[in-house]
């Protein structure tokens, strides 16, 4: 005897989004003449949010705990993506003091003077790009991308993109990059739908045509004078 199991449509289209798949493309970044020594296509942020709060992609992105270190006056790494809610430590392993402060956009912070050794922490509540400086050096910069959704990924050198375990269903494409406008980057959203016919964002255009580096005054909103007081050098105690 053959048994006919009927299940209900919202069964099936629930069976469905469970699938996942590993979105992939590619980035290439367009350059001026006077820009070509730059030749990677690398750190280009490239993330999916789901279209609708019912979709089977509006998973919460998991918080993180990661560093942004502070070593021979410069943030390591220079671009960090992390999910809402992350908590970033900003470590000093040089021998002097540093004040990491952000004024511009996504989180507004200043972790005030510390010294070699000692680590400060923000937690990232709310999505949105941060960049950071350093009071004291000037030439000190890094960005971090606040994201509400956990399927992301950052292009490498090549420009090869690989979001993992995305749900079946429609997403609004966003890209970011230091040093593409605002302009042209809201060119490259769009919608897309992920299934098993389409698992991929094809090829990703981003010019590089904004000015770098980033002007900046201090956190007081002043120019730089003497970045690098001599009496703001760190000796420690038992050196």
């Amino acid at each position: 005897m053959r048994t006919s199991v009927f299940l209900p449509a919202c069964l099936i289209s629930a069976v469905a989004f469970a699938q996942t798949f590993t979105v992939t493309g590619s980035v290439e970044i367009t350059r001026s003449r006077a820009r070509q020594q730059k030749a990677s296509n690398g750190d280009v942020v490239v993330w999916l949010s789901p279209a609708s709060e019912d979709s089977a992609g509006s998973a919460p992105a998991t918080k993180r705990r990661v560093a942004l270190l502070q070593k021979n006056k410069t943030f390591e790494p220079h671009l960090l993506v992390i999910p809402v809610g992350s908590e970033v430590d900003f470590p000093n392993h040089d021998l002097f003091f540093h004040n990491v402060f952000s004024l511009f956009e996504g989180k507004r912070f200043d972790l005030g003077l510390y010294e070699s050794g000692s680590t400060r922490s923000i937690r990232f509540d709310r999505a949105g790009v941060s960049y950071l400086f350093c009071n004291i050096h000037s030439d000190m910069s890094a960005v971090i991308v606040t994201l509400d959704t956990p399927y992301y990924a950052i292009s490498d050198r090549a420009g090869q993109v690989a979001i993992p375990d995305v749900p079946a269903g429609r997403y609004t494409l966003h890209v970011w990059r230091e040093g593409t406008s605002a302009a042209a980057l809201k060119s490259l959203m769009r919608s897309i739908l992920i299934s098993n016919d389409s698992s991929s964002i094809g090829m990703l255009t981003v010019p590089d045509n904004a000015p770098l580096p980033l002007t900046h005054k201090n956190k007081y909103g002043q120019d730089y004078v003497n970045p690098e007081p001599p009496g703001l050098v760190y000796q420690h105690p038992d050196r």
